[in-house]
């Protein structure tokens, strides 16, 4: 590592850190890096990869709804569970890798009711 990486990371904020972690942690599975590489392009199907930022479950008077933000240290995508409260292992920190059809909602990419998985700390 010379200087010139040194000082760029030295100016560096703590949240730009941690977006390169997770960018590295979601590029390390060849398949997930290619699927991140790719452009998220509305009604087409696409697949995700990366760290749950945070999990709400919006006020809904009749349905439940759960909403993860999926981070891969670029860009977020939300993950919308119709008719599910909690999801066991679905929490901020873990890696998901989650397949569906992009929609937009309010400009941010969506997918409702993704096939997911969750990928395993080394």
């Amino acid at each position: 590592m010379g200087l010139k990486e040194k000082l760029r990371d030295l100016a560096r904020t703590e949240t730009q850190l941690e977006a390169d972690e997770i960018r590295e942690r979601t590029l390390e599975d060849p398949s997930v890096a290619q699927a991140c590489s790719t452009p998220l392009v509305e009604r087409r199907p696409a697949t995700v990869a990366g760290c749950v930022r945070c999990t709400t479950m919006p006020p809904r008077q009749s349905v439940p709804v759960l909403v993860a933000e999926l981070f891969d240290g670029k860009r977020s995508v939300n993950l919308v569970w119709i008719g599910r409260r909690r999801i066991a292992g679905i929490e901020p920190g873990v890696f998901l890798k989650a397949q569906g059809r992009i929609a937009k909602v309010k400009g941010q990419p969506t997918i409702f009711n993704p096939d997911y998985q969750i990928v395993p700390t080394k």
